[in-house]
């Protein structure tokens, strides 16, 4: 039973947010910097906070020119420049907001490897550059092979290097931990281990999101709002119908410190399946999701022999060549892709229901942006009610 003073202090708000990741943090922290007297609550299913955005390799990127150059097939140069100006402007509102010494951030650059049957990318550097010299203020792409060596990787596996200094590299566990504490600072109250089991929409101001009751199931306890967003990304099935998402493993591993290290900064190849970076004289390396598309289409927080034991051949042959090194730990996390459709979805699904979900990998990117379009949506419409009802 839920008494008179628990309901009036606990279960009512203005806008209710699912999911703790950086996407769901990103969006009440622009609701509530635009709108301070928002009651904002976000619901997280497990009991760390953070989702699976403290699962990832910590990249601050937009795209490498291979990936980029398939999204421009896919989506066309409008659908194409827009994707990665979301993704750029979102990083530089991450920036703003809290701080590089607070994220971690340092803009290292961005290396994309490129093998022998991936030199004829390089035959298209200029039309993406000039495509998005709009958006970077300047050329973002440029061949840089002369750091091959001195980065020591092998050079019969690596022909070419391709530079984008408009990248860079966070700690995603300290921009995690200091969005919460932002957020919170501006009023927000975070619920961890409550499990969302379904939301229904009452009227055009009022929606039930449904909370497992862990001590009484199949009990629920019923929160009420104005205002619904679903930050839930890979999970996202579950509530959105149609919205065309399979999950995506992406499975990671860290070395020991390696002393003398060479490899400094952030890098990709084949299309951004594969991304490593060092950290601390580590090399963090995660991807390879291409061996087993099918299967790692799953929610399954778990490592596997066959891409673990791709990371560490490659880590031996083509980006530690000669290197003693020692493996310290590994660990998977889920991303959410779309189906047939390559942009992420950030609007509203109904009057006041809204998503910012398909993030396609790239949440740290893109979150500080869909926070922002969702807020001004969303607090737009609760301004619409012509008269605000006592909840």
């Amino acid at each position: 039973m839920i008494s008179f003073w628990e309901q009036s202090s606990f279960f009512k708000y203005d806008t209710i947010i699912v999911g703790s990741g950086i996407v769901g943090l990103s969006m009440a922290a622009s609701i509530l910097e635009k709108d301070p007297d928002n009651r904002v609550l976000i619901l997280e299913r497990s009991v760390v906070l953070g989702g699976a955005s403290t699962k990832n390799a910590g990249f601050a990127c937009v795209g490498t020119p291979s990936e980029t150059l398939w999204d421009l097939r896919e989506l066309g140069r409008e659908g194409c420049f827009n994707l990665i100006n979301m993704r750029y402007k979102g990083l530089q509102r991450l920036r703003q907001r809290l701080g590089d010494d607070k994220i971690g951030y340092k803009q290292v650059g961005g290396h994309e490897l490129i093998g022998e049957d991936g030199l004829h990318y390089l035959k298209e550097l200029d039309k993406l550059n000039e495509l998005f010299k709009p958006i970077f203020g300047g050329p973002p792409y440029e061949i840089a092979n002369h750091k091959i060596d001195e980065f020591g990787f092998n050079k019969d596996k690596v022909k070419a290097l391709v530079y984008n200094k408009y990248e860079g590299h966070i700690d995603t566990g300290k921009t995690i931990s200091n969005l919460i504490q932002y957020v919170q600072k501006l009023g927000a109250r975070i619920l961890a281990g409550a499990e969302v089991v379904d939301y229904v929409k009452i009227d055009s101001h009022k929606v039930c999101v449904k909370v497992k009751n862990p001590l009484k199931q199949p009990e629920t306890y019923d929160f009420h709002a104005k205002s619904l967003v679903l930050c839930t990304n890979e999970y996202s099935n579950k509530f959105i119908k149609n919205c065309g998402i399979v999950p995506g493993r992406g499975q990671v591993l860290i070395t020991k410190p390696i002393p003398n290290l060479k490899v400094k900064g952030i890098f990709q190849f084949d299309q951004g399946f594969y991304y490593f970076r060092d950290h601390e004289n580590r090399i963090i390396f995660g991807g390879g999701r291409n061996l087993d598309l099918e299967g790692e289409q799953t929610y399954e927080m778990k490592t596997t022999p066959k891409i673990m034991n791709n990371l560490k051949k490659l880590l031996k042959e083509v980006i530690l060549p000669g290197v003693d090194f020692e493996i310290e730990s590994e660990w998977a996390g889920i991303m959410a892709f779309g189906e047939k459709e390559r942009a992420p979805l950030i609007d509203s699904l109904d009057e006041n229901i809204f998503a910012a979900v398909r993030m396609g990998g790239m949440g740290v990117a893109i979150s500080s942006y869909a926070g922002d379009i969702i807020a001004e949506k969303l607090l737009k419409q609760q301004k619409e009610v012509a008269v605000r009802p006592s909840l």
